[in-house]
């Protein structure tokens, strides 16, 4: 039993290690590729228009791929903490509902209710109804502020 779950371990640990491999060997290769490419357009453009046009263009072209990337991350940042924040809320929800369907909560609940009386506890109810009714709307309604970092003082 043991031995089929070190052989499962390492098969999956070779496989892993291969495909890594053979990541970094296509990462590098791209690499490559693609500085041969930015060579072979630095020297047509130098050759054409000059040496200043030539740094100007290769600048813009890395510009141009630092703002796709940057777009990119962003975009994939923001998605992210929106699937964390309907992550969070679902687990509130679930758990509000385990702890409103718990038989020991419940149990407590017809307790209070028998010992102080129906006709004492419903206006303690409805002042505590509103009172979570605002909470409830004042937290939805607030938004996280961005981190804005004080200027330094002078």
């Amino acid at each position: 039993m043991f031995q089929r779950m070190i052989d499962g371990i390492s098969a999956s640990t070779g496989t892993t290690l291969r495909l890594t491999s053979l990541a970094a060997a296509a990462a590098l290769a791209l690499f490559i590729t693609t500085a041969f490419l930015c060579a072979a357009v630095f020297i047509l453009v130098l050759q054409n228009y000059g040496p200043v046009q030539a740094c100007l263009a290769g600048a813009g072209m890395f510009f141009l791929l630092t703002l796709a990337a940057a777009g990119s991350y962003i975009a994939y940042k923001r998605e992210t903490e929106k699937r964390a924040r309907q992550a969070a809320e679902r687990a509130a929800r679930s758990a509000a509902q385990s702890v409103l369907t718990d038989p020991m909560l419940i149990a407590t609940g017809l307790q209070i209710v028998r010992a102080i009386g129906v006709k004492r506890l419903l206006p303690i109810l409805a002042i505590g109804g509103v009172a979570l009714g605002i909470m409830a709307s004042r937290a939805g309604a607030q938004t996280p502020e961005e981190d804005v970092s004080p200027e330094p003082a002078e």
